[in-house]
C-alpha cells in the first residue's frame, strides 16, 4: 500500500492485512458484516477515528495507492448501486440514506476526499462514505482484502488487529494472516498487522489488595489463564511476588495492572468476594434509615420500583386532579414534554407504573423510597429534598385496609405508638380531603401535630388518568421527619 503526501491533510494513517483461503457460510459472513459495524460504532468513533473497508481481493490487484483528491476528480460505482458517480454527487446522493448521511460531514467540507485505488486504478473505498461496488466481498469471497484508514494509529492498528484475529479462524490454515506493507512518499513504511504479545509485571500484592482477597500467585495465574491472558509467576523481588501476564492482540482493553486485577476478580466471582464497609466510611443516618423501611416494607410483600425524578407538570397536578395554578414545582429547561419539572410526589411514577403493567397478575403490591424536591426559600438554591415512602396496592377490591396495616407496622417498627388526636407523643390520624383520593375514603398522618404522610384509595378519575382499571390504594410519607 503506497501512501501519497496528500492524504495528510484529511486521513492520513492506513493500516492493511489479508485473509486467504476464507470459507463463509451466511452466519460468519453476516457476523463479519456485524463487527465492521460495531466497530465502526465504538472505538472508531463513529468512523470518525477509523473507517473499516474489506474486499475481495481476487476482483483487485496490487500495489494499492492511497490518495486525496479534489472530490470532481473521483469516479466510481459505490456499493450496491450500479450508476458511476463523481465523489461530490455521491455527498448529495447520500443525503438521503438514512444510514450513510450521518458520516457525510467527516469529509464534505474538505478541499479533497481520501480514496484508495488498486494498479488498475479501480476505486476499492472513498472512506470513511463507502466501498466500491467492484471489489464487493459475497459467500463465495475466498481472500479478504482488509483496510482501515483513520486519523489515529493507534485506534487503526486495535480495530485491524479485532478483525483478523476474530475472522482468521474461519481461513483454511486457521489463525494466519498475511501481513501488508505500508510505504509513505517521505521512506517511511511499516509491516502491519503488529501481532506481537506486550508483557506487563502485576504485583500480587495490589492484586489482592483491591480485590479484597488473599490469593496465592498460582491461584492467580489460574484465574488468568482462564481469561485468556497467559500468566506466570516471576521471581520475587525484594520479597515481593510479580505476576508475568503476556496480553495477546485480541485483549486489547488490557491497558493498565486494574485491568488484569479486574479480570481476576471476574475470574473468582464478584458474588465470592466477601462485603465489608470500609472503616472510614459511615452512611448518613438518612440514607441508612431509608436501606431499613426499604427492607420492612419487601417482608410486607412489595415490589421496590425505582422511577423518573423528573415528570410532565399535568401529571403533577391536572392528571393527580390537582389545579396546575397551585402546583410549586421546578422548571428547568425541558426538551421533552415528558421531563418538564422535578416530581414534588412519588405518586405518578408509582401509578405509571402500574399503568404500564396493568395485565401483570394481581393484586400488585409496589412501593419506592426516593426524594422529591420542593420549593423552599430558607435554601441558598431555593429547593431543598425530601426523602419520601410511597406504597401501593392494586387489585380486585382497594385494598385499603392493607394500606392502613402498612402505615401501623412502618410506625410500629419505627418506634411511634397511635396516641389520641393532639398528643404529640406519637401518631394519630386525621379526615382529609386532597382530590388524589376519594372523599371520606383518606386520612392525613400528624406526627407531633405536623402532618407526615397522607393515605387512601386513589379516585377513579385519577385512575383512569393513568390507565388503570382496577382499584387502588396508596400511602405517602416523609421518612425525614422521623430522623
Amino acid at each position: 500500500m503506497h501512501v501519497k503526501p496528500e492524504t495528510s491533510s484529511i486521513r492520513p494513517f492506513v493500516v492493511c492485512a489479508v485473509l486467504r483461503d476464507v470459507t463463509f457460510d451466511e452466519a460468519s459472513y453476516n457476523s463479519f458484516i456485524d463487527l465492521q459495524d460495531k466497530l465502526h460504532q465504538n472505538i472508531c468513533r463513529r468512523r470518525t477515528l477509523v473507517a473499516i473497508g474489506t474486499h475481495d481481493l481476487d476482483t483487485l490487484e496490487g500495489p494499492f495507492t492511497y490518495e486525496a483528491l479534489p472530490p470532481s476528480d473521483i469516479n466510481f460505482v459505490p456499493l450496491k448501486q450500479v450508476k458511476n458517480f463523481r465523489a461530490d454527487e455521491l455527498m448529495e446522493f447520500y443525503k438521503t440514506d438514512l444510514k450513510l448521511k450521518k458520516y457525510l460531514h467527516i469529509i464534505e467540507t474538505s478541499q479533497v476526499f481520501p480514496i484508495i485505488y488498486d494498479q488498475n486504478r479501480t476505486v476499492l473505498s472513498l472512506p470513511p462514505i463507502i466501498n466500491g461496488a467492484h471489489s464487493a466481498i459475497t459467500l463465495k469471497t475466498k481472500n479478504v482484502f482488509i483496510e482501515c484508514t483513520a486519523t489515529d494509529l493507534t485506534k487503526a492498528k486495535i480495530v485491524l488487529n479485532t478483525m483478523v484475529t476474530t475472522f482468521s479462524e474461519y481461513c483454511k490454515r486457521k489463525y494466519e494472516v498475511e501481513p501488508v506493507e505500508v510505504i509513505y512518499s517521505d521512506g517511511r513504511s511499516y509491516v502491519c498487522p503488529d501481532l506481537s504479545v506486550y508483557n506487563m509485571e502485576v504485583p500480587l500484592p495490589y492484586i489482592s489488595g483491591s480485590i479484597g482477597v488473599s490469593l496465592e500467585a498460582e491461584e492467580v495465574t489460574s484465574l488468568l489463564n482462564r481469561m485468556q491472558l497467559r500468566a506466570e509467576k516471576s521471581a520475587a523481588n525484594d520479597n515481593q511476588c510479580n505476576i508475568k501476564v503476556l496480553v495477546p492482540p485480541t485483549r486489547s482493553d488490557v491497558l493498565h495492572a486494574c485491568d488484569v486485577m479486574e479480570d481476576v476478580a471476574i475470574a473468582y466471582g464478584y458474588n465470592n468476594i466477601p462485603k465489608r464497609k470500609p472503616a472510614s466510611v459511615k452512611p448518613l443516618p438518612l440514607n441508612e434509615f431509608s436501606d431499613l423501611m426499604r427492607l420492612e416494607i419487601a417482608m410486607n410483600g412489595f415490589t421496590e420500583v425505582l422511577t423518573w425524578i423528573l415528570c410532565s407538570r399535568k401529571e403533577i397536578s391536572s392528571m393527580l386532579n390537582r389545579k396546575d395554578d397551585k402546583i410549586e414545582a421546578i422548571i428547568g429547561n425541558p426538551r421533552s414534554s415528558d421531563f418538564e419539572v422535578v416530581r414534588t410526589t412519588l405518586m405518578p411514577g408509582i401509578l405509571k407504573t402500574v399503568g404500564h403493567n396493568k395485565d401483570h397478575p394481581k393484586p400488585i403490591k409496589i412501593f419506592e423510597v426516593g426524594d422529591v424536591v420542593l420549593l423552599d426559600d430558607k435554601k441558598d438554591v431555593g429547593a431543598s429534598n425530601r426523602r419520601q415512602l410511597a406504597a401501593l396496592y392494586c387489585g380486585a377490591n382497594s385494598g385499603f385496609e392493607l394500606i392502613h396495616c402498612l402505615v401501623d407496622r412502618i410506625m410500629e417498627v419505627i418506634g411511634t405508638p397511635f396516641v389520641p388526636v393532639g398528643d404529640d407523643t406519637g401518631y394519630y390520624i386525621q379526615r382529609s380531603d386532597e382530590p388524589e383520593f376519594l372523599p371520606g375514603r383518606q386520612a392525613s398522618i400528624i406526627y407531633k401535630r405536623k402532618r407526615v404522610g397522607i393515605f387512601g384509595i386513589v379516585h377513579p378519575e385519577v385512575l383512569n388518568n393513568f390507565d388503570i382499571p382496577d382499584p387502588c390504594s396508596f400511602v405517602e410519607i416523609d421518612i425525614e421527619s422521623f430522623l
